[in-house]
């Protein structure tokens, strides 16, 4: 099984080279990281296996499909209660426009990522989605003007130290 303490740097450069480019087949994957496919194979089903790859998926451009507004919703629930946490939890799953949701410490209880065509999709969002769910007392949001940085990517570099040089033997 791995973790961060058991990954060597083989690992982490091939973590580090599919966070780039998800696609790569294990023939350029080995290119890249200096193994060979079948290498990479066996490394790269390990990693999938122990949970640390988690999936692969597309990054679709949102302003380009017309989802043209960002923004982030602060929510404060009406009272504190594991009920009132999970129909909460529930509602926010069954809404797309939702793409992440974080439960958080200090005066907000919630912090939601949403996309949404325009202001108008935004009001339904707030209005007809969040304030009328029984469990919310308070929303806030920000629309945001410009994105000046968006990064999924992990910072794996910082890793390398733990992993030093180890390289695992090959099977």
């Amino acid at each position: 099984m791995h973790n961060a303490a058991s990954l060597d740097s083989l690992d982490l450069r091939l973590l580090m080279a599919l966070q780039e480019d998800g696609r790569l087949t294990n023939q350029q994957l080995g290119d890249r990281i200096g193994l060979s496919a079948s290498q990479c194979s066996r490394r790269r089903s390990a990693l999938e296996a122990a949970g640390l790859i988690s999936g692969y998926r597309a990054e679709l451009a949102a302003e380009a499909l017309g989802l043209s507004v960002l923004a982030f919703i602060q929510v404060t629930l009406a009272a504190h209660s594991g009920n009132n946490s999970r129909r909460f939890r529930e509602m926010l799953a069954g809404v797309d426009a939702i793409q992440e949701a974080y439960a958080m410490t200090g005066d907000t209880d919630y912090l939601l990522k949403a996309r949404v065509p325009d202001l108008k999709g935004l009001s339904r969002l707030v209005n007809d989605t969040l304030l009328a769910h029984a469990t919310v007392a308070r929303v806030r949001s920000s629309i945001v003007l410009e994105r000046l940085k968006e990064s999924g990517r992990l910072p794996l570099a910082g890793l390398e130290q733990i992993a030093g040089g180890r390289n695992r033997p090959e099977a």
